[in-house]
């Protein structure tokens, strides 16, 4: 199968439950990490970067805890991505495909398995704005600054979930599509840096792109919960939704 079969399917199995799928070739992502954090792959090899826009709250992950094998995981999300992961994992049973969501470390380490707003920047879903980005640096030497992703459509409204790596695909024509750098100004690049480290549970930081959705109140107030605390909110989301018509059976 070629990357764009490939991608049409991933398409398939993502995109209905509020998912982008976006391919990049694993030499991309090397050449922009430290070595620390590179894959021991050819640089040819491809690889999919998945992100959540606004409506996979209620698209994937309501439908998901309204099942009866959601009780008790304990991050609905992370199991939710999985289960997705999985389910297209077995769409090639041909191939060698390495999957590893956002939050997966190295064993006995604090080290990301994956760099995904890195991964988003290359594949051209998510401009990943750094420090290195300002060309008049307002901050200190020593002073810590995060990066923050922006996506073109959604601002930061969105969420980079994980990777799909098929280790024994190669493609050397596949085009680089450049991310779309939606702050043309450092002024502009200044104002969301200093918002995300400022304090990243302000909402505001995401509306620097005016975006074409955003999250639900429900969304909001879910993630705006301690992870601890979520569990009496997943049990409203349950008992306020018409099972007929929000959860699989």
């Amino acid at each position: 199968m070629s990357v764009e079969d490939i991608k049409l399917v991933l398409k398939g199995i993502f995109e209905p439950a509020g998912f982008e799928v976006y391919p990049f070739k694993i030499g991309w992502y090397n050449k922009n990490v430290l070595k620390i954090f590179k894959f021991d792959l050819p640089e040819d090899t491809i690889a999919f970067i998945i992100i959540s826009t606004p409506c996979m709250f209620e698209k994937a992950l309501i439908p998901f805890v309204c099942r009866e094998q959601c009780t008790g995981a304990k991050d609905p999300i992370d199991e939710c991505v999985g289960h997705y992961f999985s389910e297209a994992k077995e769409a090639f049973p041909s191939h060698d495909i390495l999957a590893i969501q956002d939050f997966e470390m190295h064993p006995g380490t604090r080290r990301a398995k994956v760099l995904v707003q890195t991964a988003g920047h290359v594949a051209g879903a998510a401009y990943y704005y750094q420090r290195a980005d300002i060309k008049e640096d307002p901050w200190k030497e020593k002073q810590r600054i995060y990066g923050v992703s922006m996506h073109p459509e959604f601002g930061g409204w969105f969420a980079l979930r994980g990777v799909l790596i098929f280790k024994d695909l190669q493609d050397p024509d596949l085009p680089f599509i450049p991310s779309k750098d939606v702050l043309d100004t450092d002024e502009k690049k200044i104002n969301v840096l200093e918002k995300f480290n400022g304090n990243w549970k302000d909402w505001t930081y995401r509306d620097v792109v005016e975006p074409k959705e955003r999250y639900s109140e429900m969304q909001k107030n879910y993630f705006a919960t301690q992870p601890n605390q979520r569990k009496e909110i997943i049990e409203a989301m349950r008992k306020s939704l018409d099972h007929n018509d929000q959860c699989d059976h």
